[in-house]
Formats: structure tokens, C-alpha cells, sequence
């Protein structure tokens, strides 16, 4: 049988190497000796002996979740095997997260992630009501966290000279040793007139880099 289906780029490999790797753009290939951590129904395809459970939280990002509809469902996959993770096709990036090193991460762009980096949900500090009560994910301790994006990500520098306002719906993740407070570009003539729709962002200062995703949350489908 012959096709451009079975080009070497689209063939998997035998594993080379332990843990975490970039199958292709849209996928990650993880191969598993003891446990790692996935978002629930990230799974496309497993060989060899591998368990998946559901992860609990914990009370308090249990309740986060519950009240704001952000966090991340987790499932706990366990054994010897390996695994392929994607999510609707978007683009996947391998962070290498080192000591002394944490990042805050929108829990809708988190895919895998290894067991020895620390997950907590947390308030975004200074947002609060008006930024929709922003709750993000903070990984920190050291390994791999594969992140997705919807397109193409921009990587904008943070400087203190140069802070950087985003868009809550567009913001995948920053340095978390970054400080944030709410923005407000919008006039309250503007407002009066219908506003721009821009009107509060997320704004960030300090050192360091904030990560967007070129577009904002796709609108919900409505029925005709």
C-alpha cells in the first residue's frame, strides 16, 4: 500500500529517549516509566501497560474551579508504555521548567506536564470581579510542561520600563514572578457610546514575558 500517509514525518518512532517529546506540531509523545499528569480526554493513542485515573485537586482548587469554570481537570497516567496527547489540533510547545523557576498558565493551554512539577490554582492577584476573577494554573519545581496554543503564539518581553496589557480571553501564560493589576483603556464617554470592546485588560510589569494567542475565545455556536 502506498500513500503520502506513510511519510517517515507522519511514522511513529520507537522511543528514544524518556518522557516527554514533540511528536509533531499539533502532538506530544510521552513515554512513561512511573506516573505523569494529563488534561482529561487528551489521550489519542497508547501502547504498552499504562493506567489512566482521574486526579483530584484538592478541596480548594476544586472549589476555584467550581466557581469560576477555570482550573484543569486532570487524569493520572501510570506504568510503563508510551502515550499521545493532543488537544483539537492546536499547536504544542515543550517548556523545560528548572529550579527556582514557575510559570502561570491558563488552565485551558495546559496538556501534560511531568509529576515532579508542582500544580497549584491560584487568584490572579489584583484582578479580581473585573477581569472576569481570573484563576490560572502556577507550575514550578523542575521538568516539562507541554503547553497548546490555538495558532501561532506572540512572546511579548515585560520589562519595568515597558509593561504589557492583554486581553484576558487571549493570554496563555506568563512568568509568574510578574506583577498584575487591571488595565483600563476605555473612556467613560466610549462606554456611554457602546464602548470599544477593549475595555479592561490584564496588565503586567516587572521582568520577564507574557505569552498571547492570536486570537480571543472563539464565540459559543448558535443554533439556527
Amino acid at each position: 500500500m502506498k500513500s503520502d500517509l506513510f511519510a517517515s514525518e507522519n511514522m511513529a518512532q520507537p522511543a528514544t529517549v524518556p518522557g516527554m517529546s514533540l511528536q509533531n506540531a499539533k502532538s506530544v509523545k510521552y513515554v512513561v516509566n512511573g506516573e505523569m499528569h494529563a488534561r482529561q480526554g487528551s489521550m489519542i493513542a497508547f501502547r504498552g501497560n499504562l493506567q489512566f485515573e482521574r486526579k483530584g485537586q484538592g478541596i480548594g482548587g476544586m472549589l476555584k474551579r467550581a466557581v469560576t469554570g477555570e482550573g484543569l481537570a486532570l487524569m493520572a497516567v501510570r506504568g510503563q508504555g508510551e502515550a499521545w496527547f493532543a488537544h483539537e489540533a492546536n499547536n504544542c510547545f515543550i517548556v523545560e521548567i528548572e529550579q527556582g523557576d514557575s510559570l502561570t498558565v491558563n488552565g485551558r493551554n495546559v496538556l501534560c506536564f511531568d509529576s515532579t512539577l508542582s500544580y497549584e490554582i491560584k487568584t490572579v492577584k489584583g484582578v479580581g470581579a473585573a477581569g472576569g476573577g481570573l484563576f490560572n494554573s502556577v507550575f514550578s519545581g523542575s521538568g516539562k510542561l507541554a503547553v497548546i496554543c490555538e495558532g501561532t503564539p506572540v512572546v511579548i518581553p515585560v520589562t519595568p520600563q515597558q509593561p504589557v496589557c492583554v486581553d484576558t480571553n487571549a493570554v496563555v501564560g506568563w512568568s509568574a514572578r510578574l506583577e498584575t493589576s487591571i488595565n483600563r483603556s476605555q473612556s467613560f464617554g466610549s462606554m456611554v457610546r457602546g464602548g470599544s470592546g477593549e475595555a479592561v485588560q490584564l496588565m503586567l510589569s516587572g521582568e520577564g514575558f507574557v505569552v498571547v494567542r492570536p486570537s480571543e475565545l472563539l464565540p459559543q455556536k448558535t443554533s439556527n
